[in-house]
């Protein structure tokens, strides 16, 4: 009998060493945002986070019982941070590509939303959809793939112009380096408030932005318990309530919500 019971202890240890980290067995949960985009995730006055994704991240981490501790990041560090362990989770309205597929998971889609076009009001009537981009300058930030679907998935041979963040996509929309802004309208929504934007919102959306939570490659329990808790947070209304909190003034279209069709946890 104490022989079986060896055997079985050792059985058990062994499973348990092959199964990879998750964030199911941590109390505490490294979350890493970004703080410079207006009603996404942006730092308050006080030093607080706050926006739609720093909502989102405190009601779903809280329905699985766990505490965050907030990991700030620059555009283009989605991914390292993850890869490289410095976080567990990433909220910074990362869409799906095949591309960041490679190297890490996504739980979700949390939000499905679309690009749309922001152009200083003097070329309103010169950009009124993606095709008119032909030949004009575009901002692309840094660890963004949205100038790409322009370009090569809408075939649409606009120039991309590299920039390290949206603030510098502002800057250089204003002195005329570029010509136009194409992001998430959410994104583009927040952009819009800064003080002394004056942008013109095209409101001609496309490419379907699949919104997610980056996760540890191979962290299949995380990723099932997250999109358990994403579903619940459409079905008891709190996704509506958090959509029309940050957004329900921007213009955005917010009358059909529904849960996100999942990317599956593998």
């Amino acid at each position: 009998m104490r022989k079986l019971l060896i055997c079985l202890v050792l059985l058990l240890t062994a499973c348990g060493a092959g199964r990879p980290e998750s964030l199911v067995d941590k109390d505490e949960l490294i979350v890493a945002i970004r703080s410079d985009v207006p009603l996404i995730s942006f730092e308050r006055q006080d030093g607080a986070y706050d926006g739609f994704n720093v909502d989102v991240a405190e009601d779903l981490l809280s329905r699985l019982g766990k505490r965050i501790r907030w990991l700030e990041i620059k555009a283009g560090d989605q991914l390292t941070v993850l890869t490289g362990g410095r976080a567990d989770l990433v909220f910074a309205h990362m869409s799906v590509t095949p591309e960041r597929k490679k190297s890490i998971d996504f739980a979700g889609p949390y939000h499905v939303d679309f690009q749309d076009i922001a152009v200083r009001p003097a070329d309103r009537d010169a950009i009124r959809d993606v095709r008119d981009l032909k030949g004009r300058r575009i901002c692309w930030v840094r660890g963004t793939n949205i100038a790409q679907r322009i370009i090569d998935e809408r075939r649409v041979p606009a120039i991309a112009v590299q920039a390290p963040d949206y603030d510098a996509c502002l800057e250089m929309i204003k002195d005329g380096r570029i010509d136009a802004i194409s992001t998430n309208s959410q994104i583009l929504a927040g952009l819009l408030t800064r003080p002394g934007v004056e942008l013109h919102l095209v409101g001609a959306p496309f490419n379907e932005q699949r919104t997610a939570i980056g996760v540890r490659k191979g962290d299949i329990d995380g990723c099932e318990e997250l999109n358990r808790a994403i579903t619940e947070m459409y079905q008891d209304g709190t996704a509506h309530m958090l959509l029309d909190k940050w957004f329900g003034r921007s213009g955005i279209d917010l009358s059909v919500i529904a849960v996100p069709q999942f990317e599956g946890c593998s």
